[in-house]
């Protein structure tokens, strides 16, 4: 899979300590991105997810992973096998999505259903500058969500995370 990076040890991609991968590549492109580097789908660099998933598992502090990016769900395959890693191993799953949880619910790759079930907490929608917010906790502007993905799936709309 491409990525741009990750941080071992993130505690502002959501609660507790994390291990956040920066997927490379997003057709969203916002306006005031705070990654434009991960724009690019020929930018950063090969991994393996089984590589991603070893270095994710060998801190025992990490609390959870959060899949950001660029755009996680265009790598579905990859992200999805990370995501059921960390479950596997007690982790939480949040992800950060340009798309919203409809459009998301509505895209028919298989992949991309099966990330979002694995998914814990979704942060979606594109930024927009305009509803820019240094206020805003886990998200960058008004229109983003913070979702608790299986009450939303279970519900079938989108219900907000409450802690």
């Amino acid at each position: 899979m491409r990525i741009a990076d990750y941080i071992q040890d993130s505690i502002v991609d959501g609660p507790g300590l994390r291990f956040t991968l920066f997927t490379q590549g997003c057709p969203h492109r916002c306006e005031g991105c705070h990654n434009p580097q991960t724009h690019d789908f020929q930018g950063g660099r090969e991994m393996s997810a089984g590589e991603i998933i070893k270095i994710m598992l060998s801190n025992p502090l990490t609390d959870g992973i959060t899949l950001t990016g660029g755009e996680p769900f265009c790598q579905p395959e990859d992200c999805a096998a990370i995501a059921r890693a960390a479950k596997e191993h007690g982790l939480n799953v949040w992800a950060y999505s340009g798309w919203t949880f409809e459009e998301l619910m509505n895209d028919d790759r298989p992949a991309v259903r099966e990330l979002l079930k694995l998914c814990d907490v979704l942060v979606d929608g594109p930024f927009i500058l305009e509803q820019r917010s240094l206020t805003l906790k886990w998200r960058g502007s008004h229109n983003q969500r913070v979702l608790d993905v299986p009450k939303s799936l279970a519900t079938g709309e989108a219900v907000l995370y409450n802690k």
